[in-house]
């Protein structure tokens, strides 16, 4: 048995079993889970349940093709803060969280501060949105994009195999 070092609560293979599954396919029922662990549904449900409120599984999601509804143009974007304080960050990071087209923010090191994934129907739509909504963002000193050509993987289930949480702290990955 393996504790999580935040919140000092054991998870084993069976709890790894589950997670496995249900990154795979969240819509799959309790009872099937249950055979697939081989646990009855009950327990396997108060597993489930327990992961959830420890925060282990955060959401359950259905992950929609956005070219197929048309969001077209994805890119990564690098933002330079200015002026580099506090106060710029915070301000910053709050207007970003309430920016839907922005689908993710990651402070970063190096030259630049953030690195945000951002998505739109197309080339001049997001044109449009840096001028009109980013570059108004409080704190953004200088922005540089990429925009994605293509996608040639795409994962989004985590390597559990290989977490340090399943191996134990004292441990070094293999």
């Amino acid at each position: 048995m393996i504790t999580n070092q935040q919140s000092h609560q054991s998870y084993d293979g069976i709890d790894m079993a589950i997670l496995s599954h249900l990154q795979a396919d969240s819509t799959i029922t309790n009872a099937e889970l249950a055979k697939h662990i081989g646990l009855s549904p009950s327990a396997c449900l108060g597993r489930t349940k327990r992961l959830k409120e420890a925060g282990i599984i955060k959401q359950f999601v259905a992950i929609v093709d956005e070219q197929k509804i048309g969001l077209e143009v994805l890119t990564f974007v690098f933002v330079s803060l200015d002026p580099h304080n506090r106060e710029t960050t915070e301000a910053f990071l709050e207007s970003i969280r309430a920016i839907p087209s922005i689908m993710e923010c990651h402070n970063i090191s190096g030259v630049h501060d953030f690195l945000l994934k951002i998505i739109a129907p197309s080339i001049s739509a997001y044109r449009n949105f840096v001028i009109d909504t980013l570059i108004e963002v409080p704190g953004v000193g200088k922005i540089e994009t990429s925009v994605i050509l293509s996608s040639e993987k795409l994962s989004y289930q985590l390597p559990l195999s290989e977490s340090r949480l399943w191996k134990g702290a004292d441990q070094t990955p293999r």
